[in-house]
């Protein structure tokens, strides 16, 4: 049988190529058709759902990324209506890509300090692109906005690309993105990285808030791989050892950094640790923006 691997994004994305130079691989491993299956829709939550109610024969995985995970669970409770340490069997956490906040090259600011002070003296002028509405950019947004004391605008778009689009057209002032999104545009030099969440090779001199003084990073972007809730623990064991050797791979690796993905495998457990605080996380950089809407 053909095991079915569904990442709940478009094809193209760059998430999407890493989820197929795994199945490859995986493929290889387990001697068996690994397929990737698109189920986009609803910020992620439609293809987990899709997970969530398959088989529970081990014929069926999905690779998520964390938006559907615990974002989506706060922002939209009712389309993300499940508890993925409940309704899932958490195997590992597989690649991570930080999110980066670009300008164009024309900005006014020229570093976050200066786009902080701008946006201090002129509330609700900032406004900055984001994948979809609550998507990581888009909690970043409002996290930055809190611990900067400012004002700054979340704009959420059906997608990385037309956000792009519009910050290239000078429709809005910034967009907050997956760093493999906007990557070719800070190499032409069409854009520049103000701060990111986690140090990338390729990009050292963009700053962490961490490194700037502030106590919260913006929202980084990571994927899990997951099997629906109840698959024999057999099953399990089975394909584990198969899994850690793919997102090990340095031959994926080198393929998945241009991109800006990293190979990062933590087991079960710490994939699990992962999703709880994230979740209180958000839940309480939410809970503290509408007090101050309020």
């Amino acid at each position: 049988m053909t095991i079915n691997l569904v990442t709940p994004l478009a094809s193209g994305d760059a998430a999407d190529t890493a989820a197929r130079l795994m199945a490859q691989e995986l493929s290889k491993l387990l001697g068996q058709a690994v397929v990737v299956v698109n189920r986009p829709g609803a910020g992620g939550s439609l293809g987990t759902q899709s997970v969530i109610h398959a088989p529970k024969d081990g014929y069926t995985m999905l690779y998520a990324q964390n938006s559907p995970l615990t974002i989506r669970r706060v922002t939209d409770p009712d389309s993300a209506n499940y508890d993925p340490l409940k309704d899932l069997t958490p195997l590992a956490l597989a690649t991570r890509s930080p999110s980066v906040l670009v300008v164009r090259k024309d900005a006014p600011f020229k570093t976050f300090q200066e786009m902080v002070e701008y946006a201090r003296k002129n509330p609700g002028a900032v406004r900055i692109g984001n994948a979809g509405p609550g998507s990581v950019g888009d909690v970043s947004v409002q996290l930055i906005s809190a611990a900067t004391d400012s004002q700054m605008i979340s704009v959420s778009y059906k997608g990385a690309a037309p956000a792009i689009t519009d910050l290239l057209g000078g429709h809005i002032d910034a967009v907050i993105l997956a760093l493999g999104a906007v990557s070719a545009h800070m190499r032409s030099g069409s854009l520049r990285g103000l701060a990111i969440s986690s140090k990338f090779p390729e990009f050292p001199d963009i700053p962490t808030l961490g490194q700037l003084g502030f106590k919260q990073e913006i929202q980084g972007v990571w994927f899990g791989l997951f099997m629906p809730a109840g698959v024999p623990k057999n099953v399990v064991d089975t394909v584990l050892p198969a899994l850690e050797k793919v997102v090990r791979n340095p031959d994926i690796a080198a393929k998945l950094q241009p991109m800006g993905i990293m190979q990062e495998w933590n087991p079960a457990a710490k994939l699990a640790e992962e999703i709880s605080s994230e979740y209180s996380s958000v839940k309480k950089v939410l809970a503290s923006a509408e007090k101050k809407k309020s």
